[in-house]
């Protein structure tokens, strides 16, 4: 009797978990955001990359208020850029939507990629922890061949 008990209570555990999607797989709430992969690229491209240490994130990022200061000037749109994830759980015109940002709104950190690749593969958002890579990559290939070209141009004595 009382294992009937608990096999009537392990089947309505079981239907009201599948009521509330416990069958379904969860849809990632942060994405990739393309858009600023894009602009990180870009700024590769023009040279605006520091390739400072790990670690120096913690200092190097911009603060709450610089970063509220930055969306009154240039707007919420222009703030996603430097964010390489978005969190579709939060509303478009926040803050909090916009998630692993990688330099100080000014320019690309590599401390700061650093700090995403180590978060993302945490926390298991695998195109992002991509990303990251692909930019360090492309930020240390950039900066070895602006190295090169200006030692051909300045050869050092």
């Amino acid at each position: 009797m009382i294992a009937n008990q608990f096999a009537w209570l392990g089947l309505v555990l079981c239907a009201i978990s599948t009521a509330l999607g416990g069958d379904r797989p969860r849809v990632a709430a942060v994405k990739l955001n393309l858009a600023a992969l894009d602009y990180a690229q870009e700024l590769i491209k023009q040279g605006r990359i520091i390739a400072d240490r790990k670690g120096s994130w913690g200092r190097d990022q911009p603060s709450a208020e610089n970063e509220n200061e930055f969306i009154r000037i240039h707007g919420f749109g222009e703030y996603a850029k430097w964010h390489l994830g978005v969190d579709e759980r939060h509303a478009e015109n926040t803050k909090s939507r916009y998630k692993f940002p990688y330099g100080d709104l000014k320019n690309m950190h590599r401390c700061a990629l650093l700090a995403v690749r180590s978060r993302a593969r945490q926390y298991g958002h695998s195109e992002i922890e991509t990303a990251a890579t692909k930019l360090l990559n492309e930020m240390m290939s950039s900066k070895m061949s602006s190295e090169q070209v200006n030692s051909t141009v300045h050869p050092t004595r």
